[in-house]
């Protein structure tokens, strides 16, 4: 085989590898397997998952230009603290894409849509008991598949990189505040709204909720934010 040709393989496997290290990585951010402030280690987690540490500091880099991470020259990387401050922001710029989301779905959105919103409110109502490991991803699914129900591929890509952010915050605020079960409720109040297709009323649930989702998060014992500077 041509060098041209094994070059050009080797750099396709290697994208495909860091992929899923970086895939991996935020697997585990949203798992809560990963603490602000922790440092990530090339070497541990090139052997966990059977990669060259090439993969994985390319994955570092993505994550780093994701804002899931810094990289500290002769420290290492570290999964990265979020300022009070920056809080508030994330939670102002998700409230802001969350209400855009459903008042582009409420016109528009079907029968077995609205269905499948109910199921997964539902399945949410079920696993509330079981704490916040069984909660949390299915949460973050309802969430992400109202924004996927709307059909605009940008509003996706945005919502989804400030969520990534988002993760270790979110999950300190859904156990506040009344917790698990008033969260969902608020799911519910989106819901009916979009069932009813009716705009204003499901655009004020969307920001009503995550509003209260950042006054959960204020109210939370052991905050995971950087000090100010």
């Amino acid at each position: 085989m041509p060098a041209a040709a094994r070059s050009a393989i080797e750099l396709v496997r290697t994208a495909s590898l860091a992929t899923l290290v970086q895939d991996e990585i935020v697997r585990m951010l949203r798992a809560g397997e990963l603490a602000a402030g922790a440092k990530l280690n090339e070497l541990a987690i090139a052997g966990r998952l059977g990669v060259s540490r090439g993969p994985v500091r390319e994955a570092f880099r993505a994550l780093e230009e994701s804002g899931l991470v810094r990289c500290e020259k002769n420290r290492g990387v570290f999964v990265r603290e979020i300022s009070a401050a920056e809080a508030a922001e994330l939670y102002a710029l998700r409230a802001g894409l969350d209400e855009l989301a459903v008042r582009l779905l409420a016109p528009i959105a079907t029968d077995v849509q609205i269905a499948e919103l109910r199921r997964m409110v539902t399945q949410l109502d079920r696993l509330g008991p079981a704490g916040i490991d069984a909660y949390f991803p299915l949460n973050l699914a309802f969430h992400d598949r109202v924004v996927e129900m709307t059909g605009n591929g940008k509003l996706l890509i945005t919502y989804r990189r400030v969520i990534n952010e988002m993760h270790l915050l979110r999950r300190h605020g859904l156990t506040a505040g009344g917790g698990l079960k008033v969260s969902n409720a608020e799911h519910r109040a989106i819901v009916d709204a979009l069932a009813r297709r009716d705009v204003a009323a499901a655009t004020r649930a969307a920001r009503e909720h995550v509003t209260a989702g950042g006054a959960r998060l204020r109210s939370a014992p052991g905050l995971p934010f950087r000090p100010e500077a």
